[in-house]
């Protein structure tokens, strides 16, 4: 039976990357991002595998919905990736604007949360997989970082997770990547990873063999 993988942040980066991926090693995947014009290119090439999902990860209705719409065409939910995240325009707690900062918790913290909740009672049916994007600014300190903050607190809680689902059968993983060649940044980065190297670092914890909880991926640029 074909499996399923929902993708928050799909429209580009690390999440395209990924549905593409998987599409590639016969999953289907479910797509989901604010921009749909983006999604429905993606889909475009991914084939019949692909199912294009409008909405916002800060929504807890839209996630939700997303997911019922997943498990509603494939008939069951496998993975999801929590993918979405943005960083700060203005760094700095002193320097830096409240309002942007509540934005981001909101993607980073709050959307990976909601991706949880709506997808952990549909991966109990199939002892399915949760991975996250964290990040080397989650595994390190970094002078006065509040991004990096946000994604201890993904790294965290991957972690407490893992301990939960590995109750009922179910996988946790966090990808850690160093800096990577996407839109994240303002300019390209072109020796750093790709998003396929972090995709590929995905797949790997996803088709890993069931006794395998392969809990953290940490991918750091050579250069």
């Amino acid at each position: 039976m074909t499996k399923t993988l929902f993708i928050t942040g799909a429209s580009s980066g690390i999440g395209a990357a990924t549905a593409k991926a998987a599409a590639e090693a016969g999953w289907n995947v479910a797509l989901f991002a604010r921009s749909t014009d983006k999604l429905e290119k993606l889909a475009g090439e991914i084939g019949d595998a692909a199912l294009v999902l409008g909405g916002d990860v800060t929504k807890l209705d839209d996630v939700e919905a997303a997911v019922s719409k997943t498990v509603e065409k494939f008939g069951g939910l496998d993975a999801a990736f929590a993918n979405a995240g943005l960083g700060l325009d203005t760094p700095g707690t002193v320097e830096g604007d409240p309002d942007e900062w509540r934005t981001m918790i909101d993607v980073n913290i709050m959307g990976l949360l909601y991706t949880a909740r709506a997808a952990i009672p549909h991966l109990k049916t199939t002892k399915g997989h949760l991975v996250m994007t964290g990040s080397a600014a989650g595994r390190r300190h970094i002078p006065g970082s509040i991004y990096g903050a946000t994604k201890w607190f993904v790294h965290g809680y991957a972690g407490n997770m893992a301990e939960e689902m590995k109750e009922w059968g179910g996988r946790v993983t966090v990808v850690a990547p160093g800096m990577v060649d996407t839109a994240f940044f303002s300019e390209p980065k072109p020796d750093k990873l790709q998003p396929e190297d972090v995709a590929g670092a995905v797949m790997h914890a996803l088709q890993a063999d069931p006794r395998c909880a392969v809990r953290e991926v940490f991918l750091m640029p050579q250069n």
